[in-house]
């Protein structure tokens, strides 16, 4: 009633920031954010803070650059400046061994790139021979799972690894198909511990499509004319991601649990604060 129409808290500021990467070319925003998600993980929340850059006259791989320059100058960062706290949390009782040997891993190594497909053909592999068996058996066209992702980087490279091209069933409207009609020009990054700490794209800029990948999945384009008119006249390819910043904290100070790293911590089924 009080907005005389149905409105929502926001999953993320990226659609309203794109309006303004369209005018000033490289933006960003830092709000909060809130999922409707029933997950009970060690690494979910229901509400938390989203870092969101967005820029123009960028494709997939300028979006994966900026995102792993991004997370190692966190990381490079708290090493320098946070040392203290760091040797603090890795001696302390219930601190992470290893934890700063860990970070120093994502500073001396480039992040590992491989394709949606070509992980799902290594998991699938190692789950059919016995190697390992997953809860989840890895076949193409499933969200991964936590188990999946940290596999991938904590068992066969070692290291951040950036998954892209993800079937566009599992992925958002707005991100830009890809020329086989399967895929989308999406990618994550998939940390040791944590797993996903990054997801990004680049956009769809092609109205067309844009409005055929809306009704595919299941929204009326006119409840979001204000963005498809960004590209009514023509627009730049652009492309940018989103960094949950209690996941940020807690790779870097290597506590277990997310709701530990946020002052007023709410997950399904909890919002007493």
């Amino acid at each position: 009633d009080f907005f005389a129409k149905r409105a929502n808290l926001t999953v993320s500021g990226q659609l309203n920031v794109e309006t303004h990467a369209c005018a000033l070319s490289d933006v960003y925003t830092f709000g909060p954010t809130f999922r409707a998600e029933n997950s009970h993980t060690t690494r979910h929340l229901c509400e938390f803070w989203m870092i969101e850059p967005e820029i123009a006259f960028a494709d997939l791989n300028d979006d994966i650059n900026l995102a792993e320059d991004y997370l190692k100058y966190c990381v490079k960062y708290a090493l320098e400046m946070c040392a203290e706290d760091l040797q603090f949390f890795e001696e302390s009782t219930h601190g992470e061994v290893g934890l700063r040997d860990r970070l120093k891993n994502v500073l001396d190594n480039p992040f590992k790139r491989l394709t949606y497909t070509e992980a799902i053909e290594i998991l699938s592999k190692i789950h059919k021979s016995g190697e390992f068996t997953f809860e989840v058996e890895p076949v193409w066209g499933i969200d991964l799972p936590s188990e999946h992702e940290r596999y991938l980087c904590e068992k066969i490279f070692k290291k951040p690894v950036v998954l892209t091209n993800y079937p566009k069933e599992i992925k958002a409207f707005y991100m830009k198909l890809d020329e086989d009609g399967k895929t989308v020009s999406a990618a994550d990054i998939l940390v040791p511990k944590i797993g996903e700490i990054i997801g990004g794209s680049q956009r769809e800029h092609r109205t067309d499509v844009l409005i055929k990948r809306c009704i595919e999945s299941g929204l009326d384009p006119s409840q979001i004319w204000w963005y498809l008119d960004l590209r009514k006249y023509g627009t730049v390819p652009h492309a940018g991601f989103g960094l949950g910043f209690e996941r940020l904290i807690l790779f870097i100070t290597g506590l277990d649990n997310i709701r530990d790293v946020i002052p007023f911590p709410r997950w399904a089924g909890k919002a007493e604060f």
